[in-house]
């Protein structure tokens, strides 16, 4: 039974953007493409594998690339059977013991990805694992011809799985689609492409501008423009969750929420669980989606992917997500703030030096 049809979906919840992936991936009758960062050997990962063996097995073609660091739990004998079936798996990046290990094996694919048929897109922050499942996310379904520019970046990614690209260009050109657009990351500390155009965006914004994510750790430039739109009387949310699964950042992110505060950003913690959406919207008529996080290591080092683009039906989508989001939040506590203890100040100060790696 399929759980959606319209052009256009936004998934929160974990259960059912799994359910409809699973339906559409059942319904195939050309191709299956598959990009994750983590493809869990557990209940959900087992689920996908054998939804996609079973396609394989009908003569569908079926190409997966999972990340090898996100996904290094992923068994011999889990990828033995997927590759018995027919499916064309790769892991990104082999971790290599070298003199390179540190600067290049932290180099990560973090994209995500399902696409079928030339039809039907999914593009969000969630991976295939079980682990999730009570986290608040946000998967975007598409139908229609936008999956053929996502086919381009998969074949792009599939292809140069394992080799160092030094022409950075050819895999960096933004992408059009009718009013969207695919802007992607590759490792650099110099291109930054999505970075650089959060800024321009939040530069240009009139009214509004709302970042929901679940690592906030932006650079000086990009806390730099938030915190001059907030002073230029701009109502600039930035929803995370009180407690991430990276308790690291959680402890860094400390140290810049006073100036943030200071400034007139409203900062918004999330309390039931972790909320691990990556979304931008801005004077509700521009949204981004994908899986790259506000913080220096998705700009800096990871292949990260978003779709920005205007789109009243999405847009529409993206205000429903938010205000049920804001449902659970509660306020940044300054006064609270500024008496935090003296060992959390140094944990703060220490972590800095590693601000871009966490």
């Amino acid at each position: 039974m399929r759980v959606v049809s319209e052009p256009y979906h936004l998934f929160a919840d974990p259960i059912r953007y799994y359910n409809s992936m699973i339906d559409d991936i059942e319904s195939a009758i050309d191709y299956v493409y598959v990009q994750t960062y983590r493809f869990g050997n557990d209940v959900v990962g087992t689920r996908f594998k054998d939804a996609l063996i079973k396609k394989a097995k009908q003569g569908i073609e079926v190409k997966v690339l999972v990340d090898f660091w996100g996904s290094s739990r992923i068994n011999n004998q889990f990828a033995t059977d997927m590759r018995q079936a027919g499916i064309e798996l790769r892991f990104f990046e082999k971790i290599k013991f070298n003199t390179d290990i540190f600067t290049r094996g932290h180099r990560r694919n973090h994209r995500k990805l399902l696409l079928i048929d030339d039809d039907i897109s999914y593009i969000g922050s969630s991976n295939l694992t079980e682990y999730n499942l009570n986290w608040r996310e946000a998967m975007l379904r598409l139908k229609g011809g936008i999956t053929l520019a996502f086919k381009k970046v998969f074949k792009q990614d599939f292809k140069i799985y394992n080799t160092y690209v030094f022409a950075k260009n050819n895999y960096l050109r933004i992408i059009h689609y009718q009013k969207f657009e695919i802007i992607r990351d590759m490792p650099s500390i110099t291109k930054q492409r999505i970075m650089r155009r959060y800024i321009a965006l939040i530069k240009l914004a009139k009214k509004s501008i709302t970042v929901v994510t679940p690592y906030f750790l932006p650079g000086y430039l990009l806390r730099k423009a938030l915190m001059e739109a907030a002073e230029r009387g701009l109502d600039v949310k930035v929803i995370i969750p009180r407690q991430s699964d990276v308790g690291l950042v959680d402890v860094l992110r400390n140290k810049y929420m006073g100036q943030l505060h200071e400034s007139g950003i409203k900062l918004l913690l999330y309390v039931p669980h972790n909320l691990h959406a990556k979304l931008l919207l801005i004077d509700d008529n521009l949204f981004s989606i994908g899986s790259s996080n506000f913080d220096y290591r998705s700009f800096r080092y990871m292949h990260e992917i978003i779709l920005l683009g205007e789109n009243a039906t999405i847009i529409q989508q993206f205000r429903r997500f938010i205000e049920a989001t804001l449902e659970s939040t509660e306020l940044f506590d300054y006064e609270l703030w500024k008496r935090r203890p003296l060992i959390s100040r140094f944990f703060e100060w220490l972590l800095v030096p590693a601000r871009h790696l966490l």
